[in-house]
């Protein structure tokens, strides 16, 4: 929908507010920054403590910390599938792998949250070098494939021949200590500070969410970002105008590969335990359902993917009979989204947001959806 014709000025011919004012501002790099701080600041309060919301989701605060660290990992596979365009079925291995690094390095070297994560990003590197090499390689479902493939042996590696290191199905456990010898992660605070973020450990991850936004945000808008995207559109274009294309979807991976080896290290400080499942390919495989599930190639996509998925998990599962089926009502849930709307759950916010600034064109839209969904209506599928 065109918005030149939407205008909400305070006089006239003024157009300090309008549409294309906020149009500008949202697109930010301050306004998306600023946008994820409030987001930590009040999304523990309102998911598990804020009246009546909180009473209606049934939210609290540990899942709000596990929905923080999944949407870490979801914004770096985006980076790579949403911004790039390469699907990958194996990005398990740099969870699982990073978890692992910083629970050893916590037994046997040092144990400080914030160098354990940084051990565990370093692992993670390192794992993305030697795999980015061999699949990078390959294209479309070979790429996909291998990437699996390459999860499932670490898998494999850490559950029987690594038992004596990995203690196979039981993981290890990792002892929680201060922050640089400093700061409690479990020190609760009062007052308004204790009501929006209740303990240091929210705050810790917290932060590393809002830096992953903000570095996300700089690396979409940056030429690397274009290129990432020029790449995604048509790779052989890209290498026709004398890119190197390799190159570039190597930086991707790599980008990729530290910012979910850093979800992996925050996983093991926040669970204190690290364990085979978090290489298992369904943990891939619930990654890229979240991903597509919130919007693809965008920042508040995989993050309200990874909200509905886990709010599926941890809350729909606990209900009386219901909980049976969650995972029957997730995929129900995710068919119907991709199918109305292939932008997903944000794709569908932000065109509806927008359709509302001229209600008869969202009404035409629909009515030209609803005709492209029936069997019986001209079905050009043109709209989407």
């Amino acid at each position: 929908m065109s918005t030149d014709t939407i205008h909400e000025s305070t006089d006239g011919e003024s157009s300090l507010i309008s549409w294309e004012t906020w149009d500008g501002i949202k697109h930010t790099e301050w306004f998306v920054s600023l946008s994820a701080v409030l987001f930590v600041l009040l999304f523990s309060y309102a998911f598990g403590r804020a009246p009546v919301v909180s009473d209606l989701l049934r939210g609290y605060h540990g899942l709000a910390i596990t929905v923080l660290i999944w949407s870490i990992f979801a914004l770096g596979f985006n980076l790579l599938l949403g911004q790039t365009g390469l699907l990958s079925f194996g990005h398990a291995m740099f969870f699982g792998t990073a978890s692992y690094a910083s629970a050893l390095f916590a037994i046997h070297v040092y144990n400080d949250p914030l160098v354990v994560i940084l051990v565990g990003m370093l692992a993670a590197i390192v794992l993305g070098v030697i795999a980015a090499l061999l699949l990078l390689r390959l294209h479309t479902v070979y790429f996909s494939i291998v990437a699996l493939a390459i999860a499932q042996f670490l898998y494999f590696l850490a559950r029987e021949p690594l038992v004596e290191i990995t203690k196979g199905i039981n993981g290890l456990d990792v002892p929680r200590v201060p922050l640089l010898g400093l700061v409690d992660l479990e020190h609760e605070y009062g007052g308004l500070l204790g009501m929006l973020v209740v303990n240091n450990l929210y705050l810790f991850v917290g932060v590393f969410f809002v830096a992953v936004v903000a570095f996300i945000t700089r690396v979409r808008k940056s030429p690397y970002g274009l290129i990432f995207k020029a790449i995604r559109e048509n790779e052989t274009r890209t290498a026709f105008v004398g890119l190197n294309v390799w190159r570039y979807k190597f930086a991707a991976f790599m980008l990729s590969a530290a910012i979910v080896g850093l979800a992996g290290g925050l996983m093991a400080v926040n669970t204190q335990f690290a364990g085979v499942e978090r290489l298992y390919w369904s943990v891939s495989g619930d990654i890229v359902v979240m991903a597509v599930l919130g919007g693809l190639g965008t920042i508040a996509g995989p993050v309200i993917g990874t909200f509905v998925f886990f709010y599926f998990k941890g809350i729909v599962n606990g209900f009386p009979t219901l909980g049976n089926y969650w995972l029957l009502l997730l995929a129900l849930s995710f068919t119907t989204v991709v199918w109305v709307y292939p932008d997903g759950i944000w794709g569908m916010i932000t065109d509806f947001t927008a359709a509302l600034r001229d209600p008869k064109a969202l009404l035409a839209k629909t009515k030209r959806r609803l005709a492209g969904l029936s069997p019986l209506g001209d079905s050009t599928g043109g709209d989407r």
